[in-house]
């Protein structure tokens, strides 16, 4: 059963608390990266026949398999695909930063330019769960910020097969290759390139704890997204919230792993009870009963404040992926937040909206990252240059507060420099 904690009667230890996971997977991945890295495909094809159960003749999906696969989708479904990325375009769209020039000096022209990597690689999870949202979340920014190249990654069955929806969003997105490899030995393809798997500039993309550990060793040699942890929610209500909904938001983030967090503050205690209840009610309807129920009673809290703007405030505190503000008039509120995900708003907006539909992106800061990252989004996918114009006149101009700047600094060298150009060297 989840637990009722009340502000000032237990420890800010104890309320901000998050499980994380304990297993120490740094020495696995380090060997699979190396093998990747010297021995590209045939080491990818053996990590997917030990780990997948596929044996492959060949990494890359044919076009044909793409054609398979859109066949075997629902038309439905596809539809949805289509509106999902049509409000992901039209969200990220907003994000694109564009190049600037300034010239208001004689003599003096500086300018920054946006520039899109040249090839990003994207991993999408397999195994028991297909998440063709994440395919969508994190392809279509990369293909509005101009990315020429976008691999996408992601694990067979064992037929050797993607599934279909992976291979249909794909498509949607606009992937220009997928290749059939999962886990550790992706994100080694991704980042030191093998014989069919091209090298990228930035991986992005979710994944289990090899996943996120390989993504941390790389790190450096290639961009990165983030070190993502098990999801959270978090969702602020007032006593008027319909309890039924609370806790199937609650729910709908502790099904996704054990190790998730999900956590209601009110200042309710009357609505802290109902919804305490209707968890209990709630989980015996879910298909991923047993996981959802051990996500809730490790991680899952309901904590009550002395009022609304104590529970913003401690939503600021846990710097939440997702936050749900489920009261009357939220846009109040919204001022007040400053760390968080992802924010949604009013009683009539779960956070499974966002996952699918809505248009910002799902991929977000865990962890409590959100107090000083971002979600994913076009700029993940850009790099900026910056360069300096200056005519020789305009260069005398300022060469004497150059070499000044630069003798305070000890670096005599700098001063030559600066000076070197005008009538007189130092």
């Amino acid at each position: 059963m989840i637990r009722i904690l009340k502000m000032g009667e237990v420890s800010a230890a104890e309320i901000f608390s998050r499980g994380v996971p304990t297993v120490n997977v740094s020495d696995t991945v380090t060997e699979i990266l190396q093998n990747v890295r010297k021995r590209g495909d045939a080491a990818l094809k053996e990590y997917t026949e030990r780990f997948d159960g596929a044996r492959l003749e060949r990494l890359q999906v044919t076009q044909e398999e793409m054609d398979e696969a859109i066949e075997a989708v629902d038309p439905e479904l596809l539809r949805v695909l289509e509106k999902a990325a049509a409000n992901i375009r039209k969200f990220h769209s907003r994000q694109v930063r564009n190049s600037f020039i300034i010239n208001d000096e004689e003599g003096v022209v500086m300018g920054q330019k946006v520039i899109p990597v040249d090839r990003a690689g994207l991993y999408v999870p397999g195994g028991t769960a297909a998440y063709p949202s994440t395919v969508l979340m994190d392809l279509i920014p990369a293909k509005i910020a101009g990315v020429p190249e976008v691999v996408v990654t992601t694990p067979p069955g064992r037929d050797g097969k993607i599934n279909p929806v992976i291979l249909a969003a794909a498509r949607v997105g606009g992937a220009d290759r997928i290749m059939k490899v999962g886990g550790a030995q992706a994100i080694a393809a991704l980042a030191y390139g093998t014989e069919s798997v091209p090298r990228v500039d930035k991986i992005v993309g979710p994944g289990n704890a090899f996943v996120a550990e390989a993504k941390r060793q790389v790190y450096g040699l290639v961009s990165i997204d983030m070190i993502a942890g098990p999801s959270e929610i978090l969702v602020v209500a007032d006593g008027k919230s319909n309890p039924r909904h609370l806790a199937a938001d609650l729910l709908s983030q502790a099904e996704h792993d054990r190790m998730a967090s999900a956590v209601l503050v009110t200042d309710s205690e009357e609505l802290a009870a109902a919804v305490q209840a209707e968890i209990e009610r709630q989980l015996p309807l879910l298909e991923r009963e047993e996981i959802a129920r051990a996500s809730i009673e490790q991680n899952g809290k309901i904590i009550l404040t002395e009022s609304l703007w104590d529970a913003i405030d401690t939503a600021n505190e846990i710097a939440p992926e997702h936050l749900e503000l489920c009261v009357d008039h939220p846009f109040d509120y919204l001022d007040r937040i400053r760390h968080a995900g992802s924010v949604f708003m009013g009683r009539n907006c779960p956070e499974a909206l966002g996952d699918y539909l809505a248009g910002p992106n799902h991929t977000l800061p865990t962890q409590g990252t959100a107090r000083f990252s971002s979600p994913l989004g076009v700029d993940d996918f850009v790099k900026r240059t910056q360069y300096t114009y200056f005519t020789r006149e305009a260069l005398n101009r300022v060469a004497e507060d150059v070499a000044l700047f630069a003798r305070a600094e000890g670096l005599t060298g700098h001063a030559r420099s600066a000076l070197s150009r005008g009538e007189a060297e130092a």
